[in-house]
């Protein structure tokens, strides 16, 4: 049997974190899935072992990544310095449109003439533009902290003034209405999430023996990836191409670059790069490598965790 873990995930309960974090994790007696209010309450829940993983959003296929999630994988302040990646979950996002109650017009455009405000998270604006242009120009647009506390905020207006952008799964929950389903301007809307463990907790070491995604069949064969971020010096022409430069030296291939400012002074940034591996018997050596080698070049170069490719976990 196996032991109880603990998970956090972005809440509110029916966001689309919580949604991963169910298809992660599970749902049985086994997994205990609670909701963490911000990006940072769950960073701080893996570092003072209030949970054995996070769930977290990083980046959207439509509308790009989550600076929330960068800054704090950051750790400019050095108060996450245990929090590490251990897995990802790649999720099909469907976005509705929807109210607190069914409306009384029976014409859906005159039920859309009737919403003078919308709710929903930042990153959902990007990814429903289209429909958002062709029905709601000039609507008031009110961010909110998860597309499920837009949900929450309709549920209690039953007038049909104010809709929200979320899920299906929000919908049921708040026992709203959707007005709308599939508003997302792109069939393969994919929001990628991170899972993440504290490095120095031994109960959340084995994270596919946890994951309902993937096993450990023909573990050896599967690619692996590592996020690692570091400074480097501005004014040194080609600092960035000699740092990039490392990773194919050790036959690397970078999947992603991001950079966040770094706070120390005006216009310096750390950068995030995320690149993939065949692993090998050599391979934690390979990024210690990695490591040791930048850091004759840069400046906090730091390994933020494996993990293998969430689109090669298929159970």
């Amino acid at each position: 049997m196996k032991d109880s873990i603990r998970v956090t995930f972005l809440g509110p309960a029916a966001s689309f974190s919580h949604q991963a974090a169910i298809d992660s994790f599970g749902k049985d007696d086994s997994v205990s899935l609670f909701p963490s209010v911000s990006f940072a309450e769950a960073f701080s829940a893996i570092q003072n072992n209030d949970a054995d993983y996070a769930v977290i959003p990083i980046e959207n296929s439509t509308n790009g990544s989550v600076v929330q999630t960068l800054d704090l994988l950051a750790d400019r302040q050095g108060s996450n310095e245990d929090v590490i990646v251990c897995a990802d979950y790649f999720l099909t996002v469907q976005h509705c449109l929807i109210v607190g109650a069914r409306p009384v017009n029976k014409h859906k455009e005159d039920s859309f003439n009737s919403i003078n405000k919308l709710y929903t998270h930042p990153q959902a604006w990007g990814q429903c533009e289209k429909f958002l242009s062709q029905h709601f120009r000039g609507i008031e647009r009110q961010d909110v902290s998860s597309t499920s506390k837009a949900v929450e905020i309709v549920a209690k207006e039953t007038s049909g003034r104010e809709a929200a952008i979320a899920s299906k799964l929000a919908a049921e929950h708040h026992g709203a209405f959707v007005l709308q389903e599939h508003i997302e301007d792109r069939a393969d809307n994919t929001t990628r999430f991170l899972v993440l463990r504290n490095r120095l907790s031994k109960q959340s070491s084995n994270i596919t023996s946890f994951l309902k995604t993937g096993s450990d069949t023909d573990e050896p064969k599967k690619k692996r990836k590592s996020l690692i971020s570091f400074m480097i010096e501005h004014s040194a022409p080609g600092a960035l191409a000699d740092a990039l430069a490392v990773f194919k030296k050790h036959g690397l291939n970078l999947t992603s670059i991001n950079s966040r400012p770094s706070l120390i002074r005006p216009w310096q940034y750390i950068f995030f790069v995320e690149c993939e591996h065949v692993p090998t018997a050599n391979d934690e050596t390979c990024i210690s490598d990695i490591l040791k080698e930048l850091g004759t070049i840069c400046h906090a170069c730091r390994s933020i965790g494996s993990w293998i490719d969430g689109r090669d976990l298929i159970a």
